[in-house]
């Protein structure tokens, strides 16, 4: 189905971080966009505000009259609906033209230029950098987004000039592979998703062949430290980033007062006194990588400057609630344990002197099974550790796999307890935290707006 013959798109699994933004893509272009997902969400609530038409009960029944038709209607689904769902079954039984969600992602890098960041962890935060950089830019973009952007409060720029769209390129279910960027960075390939791809080495063959993807006369940017090796077409460039070596890098770097600021180092041409907008020691290599990109397509120094200083960052990603003389809160969603290492280790440059608590919900049974070590060893680095109940998302309990895992194989020295979630706030009546961060892609972040009140109502009593 080509994009102009489409009138109307139905969404099962609507509500999804990276679903809402094609929903909201189609809105804008005046089509009937309407959708199933299993929960009202505030996501849900704004699509809805938007013009979208959701209903939230699996229901043929409740599928609008301008969905039934399979020659205008295109129909897009999320990985995580199962196969038997009554509605995908419909659709599928009527002959509709069904699609990923990745899938029609690959069809807009057809007809734009795709900007596109893969990689187990760091793919939100740079993807969304990326994209301010350029929508502030003489060059702008469109941009489809894993997280809710603070700049714009959505996850999704709609530009009516740009030819680009930069676009999180997810390997859950080797969505990426849809994918056909004019120019990609890959930030990290540390195994995830077992349960899809069995074993590591076919998970880093999933990145090598995503990198076969990028098209002629566009480039590869590549984390210096990747075990993965590219294989690009012919006409290809690659270069190199990290936080302190490759073709792009960061020197200078100056940490102090609560900001940070670096030179950027490029091929291309330094640029000079750069200033991170959230001022987190893992966006120096992040913001590398974006202003890299950006460079690349004709942004200026000026404009990378500017789009550095003013970034705000995303939801859920190293994101600060409460930040007062005496309390820190900040939640992330970071739920590999990469990613929980890397949130440790820039809140201890951050904090050096101060006591750090995280209260951690694991997510995925699977996940827990296959990195309990080395979650351990991750949470370790912080100075005390509270673990909830593994958040199961789309799976069954697994015999014998729970938090225990990871609690039992903390290191030694780390003060420990496991907590039940839902008496996460009455820990936080009873305590006080210096600085607490909550951790997980589950549903724990629900609780993060009461926590905050309850810090900041210590602090006024402190006064």
């Amino acid at each position: 189905m080509e994009l102009k013959d489409i009138k109307a798109v139905y969404f099962i699994g609507a509500g999804g971080i990276g679903m809402s933004a094609i929903a909201r893509y189609f809105i804008r272009k005046g089509l009937v966009v309407a959708g199933y997902d299993r929960t009202p969400s505030d996501l849900t609530r704004h699509l809805e505000k938007e013009g979208m038409l959701i209903h939230y009960e699996e229901n043929v029944d409740e599928i609008p009259h301008a969905c039934r038709d399979k020659a205008s209607c295109l129909v897009v689904y999320t990985p995580a609906i199962p196969a038997e769902h009554k509605e995908l079954q419909y659709f599928r039984d009527g002959g509709f033209v069904i699609e990923k969600r990745a899938q029609v992602l690959g069809t807009l890098t057809r007809t734009h230029k795709g900007l596109c960041v893969a990689g187990t962890h760091g793919k939100t935060s740079t993807s969304t950098m990326c994209a301010h950089i350029m929508h502030q830019s003489h060059i702008d973009c469109n941009a489809f987004l894993g997280g809710i952007s603070k700049n714009y409060g959505t996850n999704y720029i709609l530009s009516d000039s740009s030819d680009f769209v930069v676009i999180e390129a997810d390997e859950f279910d080797r969505s990426f592979h849809w994918l056909r960027p004019w120019m990609s960075v890959i930030t990290s390939t540390d195994p995830d998703h077992l349960d899809i791809y069995g074993t590591k080495d076919a998970y880093l063959e999933s990145f090598r062949h995503y990198s076969e993807l990028i098209q002629p006369g566009g480039a590869l940017i590549i984390h210096t430290d990747l075990e993965m090796k590219a294989n690009v077409q012919e006409g290809v460039k690659t270069y190199t980033y990290s936080r302190d070596k490759g073709d792009f890098h960061a020197e200078n770097i100056k940490i102090e007062d609560g900001e940070i600021t670096f030179d950027f180092i490029s091929p291309v041409g330094n640029v000079e006194n750069v200033h991170l907008g959230q001022p987190i020691p893992i966006n120096i290599e992040n913001g590398v990588a974006a202003m890299a990109m950006a460079q690349l397509n004709g942004c200026t120094p000026q404009e990378l400057r500017y789009g550095m200083e003013t970034y705000h960052g995303v939801d859920r990603r190293f994101d600060f609630k409460v930040k007062d003389a005496h309390h820190v809160l900040l939640s992330d969603y970071a739920h590999h344990p990469k990613e929980i290492l890397q949130s440790a280790k820039s809140l201890k440059e951050i904090y050096p002197n101060r006591k750090i608590t995280v209260i951690f919900q694991p997510h995925l049974y699977t996940r827990t099974r296959d990195f309990y070590k080395d979650f351990a060893d991750a949470l370790s680095h912080f100075d005390e550790v509270i673990l909830t109940e593994i958040y199961p998302a789309r799976e069954l309990p697994i015999p014998g796999v729970t938090s225990d895992l990871i609690y039992d194989n903390l290191k030694p020295g780390v003060e420990k307890s496991k907590i039940k979630k839902d008496d996460v706030l009455d820990l936080v009546k009873s305590r006080d935290f210096d600085v607490l961060i909550t951790l997980g892609a589950g549903d724990l972040d629900n609780y993060v707006p009461q926590i905050a009140k309850l810090i900041e109502a210590k602090e006024k009593a402190n006064n």
